[in-house]
């Protein structure tokens, strides 16, 4: 019985915790309301982006009821566990503050303001508080890189994120079926990458090459874990899950997608309040996340358009050059997201053409 027990606590350890501890960890951050349904949904993910490993094979089957008793006793001395231990095995021992001990690299106060006005733009570290801001902040380390420089390579291990402070750099994707990488995006001083590989702790999913020289601030993948990785999942997927309802967005991969987030901004506007106003000169391109807006030209004399969540607007001032053809106004409270008209020339040039196409539903205005 004692070796019986043995094996089956050792394939409870290798085989099954590591599944249930991030499955019970995703159920704490997300709280959904009907688990089941939710568990086997997130289940199936897990299994069609990874490949299964074979489980292990024992010869217990012929003695069944052996089996079942030593599980029982093992789930027996589960429930006798104190709640500490089972908010350890929900996080598991290598998530728990107390034990994570932060590196720290001393730095000018110039410095630690530099990097913060930077990572303060990207959504990752935007939820914490004062003190994990502080942590975060100490385990920065400057890196430089040199023209030609590659900072991270597809398919490697990634133990480090970046926040670029100075120069640019070219991100670069190899697909299956293609013999020449794709160039994705180019990032700017303020923007982030390397962050997907600690996250989902998967492989680095594109290659960074420097375009000129560089500087750039890196956190390490124990700082990351501990204090930023639980609140950038659930951000960056809340971030994902809308992105997915807006169809101007449904051409562009995952990938692609993911670094839209870094660029997009939260607004929120009560009913009555206008967003932007005819002959203004805009600089943003809007997505609606929740709530009903309207359109109206001439004065706010005759309604041009009802906007309802999915939709985009802002867009004629970026395709024509020119001031705002409309007003918006807010119908019912809303939630928007915004970029700049930049970010989104670099992140979605392509989308411009599908802008183009979906002018027409202005043509009948735009021709008086």
């Amino acid at each position: 019985m004692s070796e019986k027990k043995a094996t089956i606590q050792e394939y409870i350890k290798i085989k099954v915790k590591p599944v249930f501890d991030q499955l019970i960890s995703r159920i704490v951050i997300e709280k959904p309301e009907d688990v089941y349904a939710w568990s086997i949904n997130w289940l199936q993910k897990q299994q069609s982006g990874v490949k299964v490993q074979q489980l292990i094979h024992h010869d217990l089957s012929e003695e069944e009821e052996d089996e079942e008793e030593v599980v029982l006793e093992i789930k027996q001395q589960q429930k006798q566990q104190t709640r500490a231990a089972v908010s350890a095995e929900v996080y598991g021992d290598y998530n728990k503050k107390e034990d994570f001990k932060p590196r720290f690299i001393q730095k000018s106060e110039a410095q630690i303001e530099r990097i913060k006005k930077r990572i303060l733009n990207s959504f990752m570290f935007q939820a914490l508080d004062e003190k994990d801001l502080n942590i975060v902040l100490g385990a920065m380390e400057e890196k430089k890189f040199q023209v030609g420089d590659v900072v991270i390579k597809q398919g490697d291990d990634g133990n480090e994120l970046y926040v670029i402070d100075e120069g640019r750099l070219e991100c670069y994707k190899k697909f299956t079926g293609l013999e020449e990488e794709k160039l994705l995006k180019t990032y700017i001083p303020g923007e982030s990458f390397g962050e997907l590989a600690l996250l989902y702790n998967a492989p680095r999913a594109a290659t960074i090459k420097a375009i000129e020289d560089v500087t750039t601030f890196a956190l390490d993948r124990e700082t990351f874990n501990n204090i930023v990785k639980f609140s950038a999942i659930k951000k960056r997927e809340q971030m994902e899950e809308i992105l997915n309802k807006i169809e101007l967005l449904q051409s562009m991969d995952n990938y692609e997608r993911v670094q839209l987030c870094d660029v997009l901004k939260e607004e929120k506007h009560k009913a009555g309040e206008n967003i932007i106003n005819e002959g203004e000169i805009g600089d943003r391109i809007y997505l609606i996340i929740e709530g009903e807006l309207e359109a109206y030209w001439k004065g706010q004399t005759e309604k041009v358009y009802d906007y309802k969540p999915g939709d985009y607007f802002g867009e004629l001032a970026l395709l024509k050059n020119a001031p705002r053809q409309a007003t918006v106004i807010a119908k019912t409270d809303v939630i928007l997201l915004y970029c700049d008209f930049n970010s989104f020339r670099r992140l979605m040039g392509p989308l411009e053409e599908v802008l183009k196409r979906n002018m027409e539903r202005y043509e009948k205005y735009l021709q008086q």
